[in-house]
């Protein structure tokens, strides 16, 4: 599989979200993603705006789905989201309910495993339950309230490579990665790279002399395609 470049318009205007997204596209990007935050402020018309100003790119809807998972993913996806996202501490109906909700709507389905017990069983059991893909999350509020605490911040890439061993469905790695461990992922063998926006580039890495974003970008998705195909199990 070749590797993928997602980026996520956190953000809670539709009109900054169009201007990103269009920024990130000229960049590179391959897919875009309605992030929690967009979707909490703009809804399925946030959804419909990136849909029609961007006809034939990919669009993932970061859901978060708990509890109505059936109609939660039917709404998406006739928004014109191609990808839903449930979390893998739903009750294991509800993740059964969007991935058939997916096949009658044309949707995929991204698992997430944040705040599992075990994270790598929590994968296996978002694969078994019917899948398309797992995100390996490790959340902002838990990386940020460990490191309050004065204890290590945790990171997604400490369990990446165990989760790709898990499963046979492609993984993508989500939640306080560096610009760096971000264009690692598919070394790992996760091959869908998630890039953050507003995006924080660090000084060092990636990073033009003017300061330009989209350039940045553009250099960030040469990286991550440079790689080539990214071997999956069969």
């Amino acid at each position: 599989m070749k590797p993928i470049v997602q980026i996520s318009l956190d953000l809670t205007n539709i009109d900054e979200a169009l201007e990103t997204a269009a920024m990130a596209l000229r960049a590179g990007v391959d897919w875009l993603e309605a992030g929690t935050p967009l979707i909490l402020a703009e809804g399925l018309h946030g959804v419909r705006k990136l849909r029609e100003a961007f006809p034939s790119t990919p669009i993932v809807a970061d859901l978060k789905t708990m509890d109505g998972g059936y109609l939660e993913a039917e709404m998406m996806a006739k928004a014109g989201a191609d990808y839903v996202v449930v979390m893998a501490r739903a009750h294991e109906e509800t993740i059964k309910c969007v991935v058939q909700a997916g096949r009658d709507f044309g949707a995929k389905v991204m698992g997430d495993n944040l705040g599992c017990p075990d994270m790598v069983a929590g994968a296996k059991m978002l694969e078994d339950l019917g899948c398309d893909f797992v995100i390996h999350h490790i959340g902002y509020d838990e990386r940020r309230g460990i490191a309050a605490q004065g204890r290590r911040m945790p990171s997604p890439m400490d369990q990446l490579k165990e989760v790709v061993d898990a499963v046979r469905i492609p993984v993508q790695a989500v939640g306080g990665l560096t610009l760096e461990q971000a264009i690692a992922c598919p070394k790992y063998g996760a091959p869908l790279v998630v890039l953050g926006a507003p995006l924080t580039i660090d000084a060092d890495a990636f990073k033009t002399a003017d300061g330009n974003l989209e350039a940045s970008l553009r250099m960030i998705c040469e990286a991550v395609h440079a790689y080539g195909d990214v071997k999956m199990k069969k």
